[in-house]
């Protein structure tokens, strides 16, 4: 077996993770070289390589301009900054690990799957649903013919509350102007999801959502602009940002690099913590940030075979659900199944009223939010590149492009209070 040879290009939470995992399978992948700015990120990766020639490089113009270093470049910076890195380690000869959203805008997602088709480059978009059990469990069942033909799909992703906050109001894609839609962002795993189960290209959406609690005029009376500050509800707040220090300091690790240097001795201290809150934007008041991304939003899809779906997404809620009503049958799996029946999955068929339910096991490893997504994608990860056309992968960039137009396609029908023709949205930005 011919070892793949892997790097990355930016190494946040997103690269040092599949980095980790791959390590863990020496005999199909070797971690090569990693750039970033912040050199704290590339020592964390180079220990997490398991390769004591890993390589450091401090930005993709310089490790893209050394000779060919992997076979597959991880590009896994920020939403605003995927397409530069993605064409140039194209046309370096590099296959592609990219993370999703593919790109900021349309137009760029749509151009970096035509240089993927003109130069032959295997792209795989990191839509780790497709690879979590539960979800390969869905879509057996529903390819068995369980609930017959669908008729119409419901889903649900509750971002949770504190995700939201620390991504979404704090957080990298806070601002919609500077990185992509929240339906982008942080939803295009689910409608890649739908697509995928759906089976049917999506012809229309409509869509409304609004960003409605975390805003000024919410903010507890006398809180400051700064938690660090001395808030006078700050004993009570959910969303006080010294719980970095406890109940959240997981969060930390993804973007403190004090917490990472030093996590094998504890962690950075309380007054590490304290000092970087004060000037950092995760340190500021839920309610006095710059804000744009909505806190909640549902869209409506039409699909060319006649079937319908909606999608919500909320703040406040946490985790997945999905209802799947067919000609047969019904299937309901996700959280609020899993936490009132035990089950991942229910299916009832609706002629003989026989139920069953189903059990799934997610493999360790990576964002536990991922439900094994990530441990499932860097296991297939090596048959996808080496074995299958580019187009075949099973989250290929040519499949993924498909969700992208929807979310866009969404996001533009709930700007404009109209519903969208997404034919028409595709040929309007290039496609």
């Amino acid at each position: 077996m011919k070892r793949l040879k892997l790097a990355g290009i930016g190494c946040g939470g997103r690269t040092i993770t599949y980095f980790s995992l791959a390590a863990e399978m020496p005999l199909q992948y070797e971690v090569t070289a990693g750039a970033d700015p912040v050199s704290g990120r590339l020592d964390l990766a180079a220990r997490v390589s398991g390769n004591p020639g890993f390589r450091k490089f401090s930005s993709d113009v310089e490790i893209l301009g050394q000779p060919k270093l992997a076979d597959i470049m991880i590009i896994g910076t920020q939403d605003a900054y995927h397409f530069a890195p993605a064409k140039a380690a194209m046309e370096k000869g590099y296959d592609l690990l990219l993370e999703k959203p593919i790109s900021q805008t349309l137009g760029e997602v749509l151009e970096l799957e035509r240089i993927a088709k003109k130069l032959g480059r295997r792209v795989l978009v990191c839509h780790v649903l497709r690879y979590t059990p539960f979800y390969r469990k869905v879509k057996e069942l529903v390819e068995s013919g369980a609930v017959g033909r669908i008729m119409t799909l419901n889903a649900v992703e509750g971002v949770g509350d504190w995700h939201q906050c620390h991504s979404f109001v704090r957080g990298h894609w806070s601002v919609t102007e500077k990185s992509t839609p929240m339906i982008v962002a942080k939803c295009c795993h689910d409608m890649d999801i739908i697509s995928w189960i759906m089976d049917s290209s999506c012809g229309s959406v409509a869509s409304s959502g609004e960003l409605s609690y975390f805003i000024s005029k919410n903010a507890p009376q006398g809180a400051p602009l700064r938690c660090t500050d001395g808030c006078p509800v700050g004993n009570t707040c959910p969303y006080n940002a010294l719980l970095y220090r406890n109940k959240h300091r997981v969060w930390l690790g993804y973007l403190f690099d004090a917490e990472r240097k030093s996590a094998g001795k504890g962690g950075a201290t309380d007054d590490e913590i304290i000092e970087w809150l004060k000037t950092s934007p995760w340190g500021r008041c839920a309610w006095r940030c710059d804000n744009t991304a909505v806190d909640h939003q549902v869209v409506e899809m039409r699909f060319a075979n006649d079937a319908t779906a909606t999608f919500t997404m909320t703040a406040f809620s946490q985790g997945r659900d999905i209802e799947i009503y067919g000609t047969h049958g019904i299937l309901r799996g996700g959280e609020f199944v899993k936490r009132t029946t035990g089950s991942d999955i229910i299916v009832l068929n609706q002629h003989t009223n026989n139920e069953t339910a189903y059990k799934v096991n997610a493999e360790v490893g990576g964002y536990s939010g991922h439900g094994g997504g990530d441990p499932g994608l860097v296991l297939d990860l090596y048959e996808e590149m080496t074995g299958k056309k580019p187009e075949e992968m099973r989250s290929s960039i040519h499949k993924s492009v498909e969700s992208h137009v929807m979310g866009f396609g969404a996001e533009e029908a709930r700007l404009t209070a109209a519903r969208v023709d997404l034919g028409q949205f595709r040929k309007k930005h290039g496609g």
